[in-house]
């Protein structure tokens, strides 16, 4: 039996999460939504919005079962709801995904953003946004490959789902996962939740009519913190619009990067211009004929 099926054993109950000592700072901690039992009650929305005190915010009726069109500074975490018809059937399928900040290994926020201290990942890999020393500058909101971090008008601060951090650190679940009645959020460490979504992969492949299923753990930001089990792996687009190859914006990388680089030659090659012409004629004087041009003036 392996490691990490001694480790899933240790479940506390709840069919939905793996709390415990596996959710320290020191080993990387991961999400795992299983999109195949998701009913789409909400309950993780409110608990989000219950634990971190959110504001209140008027939802908007937009026809069709979700919250609100897309996640905002006061909304963390939100269900979409997507109507998929099957091609090998014609049979119609609700996929509803969570949306929430996916804690990128690579995180293109971070990459982004000019302010020290501004955004932080921890040992753990949760990516959390320190809004006291947030400058309001927007290039986080650029920089994410899913559209996630969203700035307060009023304050110029910008937020985002943030793992509870809070509650990771004591090690407790996420409150949305502690409020999830179907068992379709669970969490624990990076490689348990690996395992369990593989497990339930291919239980959805062999026995329940799904061939593509498959875990969703983009590599191109470096694996994420936040994985799914999705029906049909090879088109994650149907989901709300999850990119199947996210990438932290070459914008970002161009800035942050070559540009960034020559920007500091550039500087010193300014500053040592500027020394080897003070060495060479040494300090400026003005001209006599200016000296009396302004005394006269005078």
């Amino acid at each position: 039996m392996s490691q990490a099926t001694l480790r899933i054993q240790k479940m506390s109950g709840h069919a939905g999460s793996v709390p415990g000592e596996d959710t320290q700072r020191g080993l990387t901690v991961c999400k795992l939504i299983d999109t195949t039992t998701c009913i789409g009650c909400k309950a993780c929305e409110v608990a989000c919005m219950e634990w971190n005190d959110l504001p209140f915010g008027e939802t908007v009726f937009d026809n069709t079962y979700q919250t609100m069109p897309e996640t905002r500074w006061n909304y963390w975490n939100l269900i979409l709801f997507n109507e998929h018809v099957r091609e090998d059937d014609g049979s119609l399928m609700w996929l509803m995904r969570k949306n929430q900040c996916m804690h990128c290994a690579e995180p293109g926020c971070l990459a982004a953003c000019p302010a020290d201290g501004a955004i932080v990942q921890y040992t753990n890999g949760i990516v959390d946004f320190q809004q006291a020393n947030c400058i309001g500058c927007g290039y986080c909101i650029t920089g994410c490959p899913f559209d996630i971090p969203k700035m307060n008008p009023k304050t110029n601060r910008v937020f985002k789902c943030t793992l509870c951090s809070d509650r990771v650190t004591e090690g407790l679940e996420p409150a949305c996962i502690k409020s999830c009645p179907t068992g379709c959020l669970h969490f624990g460490t990076k490689e348990d939740m690996l395992y369990l979504g593989g497990t339930r992969a291919k239980q959805l492949q062999e026995h329940s009519n799904y061939p593509k299923a498959g875990v969703y753990d983009p590599q191109g930001v470096g694996g994420t913190g936040v994985i799914y089990v999705l029906h049909d792996a090879s088109q994650p687009e149907l989901y709300g619009g999850l990119p199947a190859n996210p990438h932290v914006p070459w914008t970002v990388k161009l800035w942050k990067g070559p540009l960034k680089w020559l920007g500091n030659v550039a500087m010193v090659g300014g500053l040592i211009g500027l020394f080897v012409h003070y060495l060479r004629f040494g300090p400026k004087d003005r001209d006599e004929a200016d000296t009396n041009a302004g005394g006269a003036k005078s």
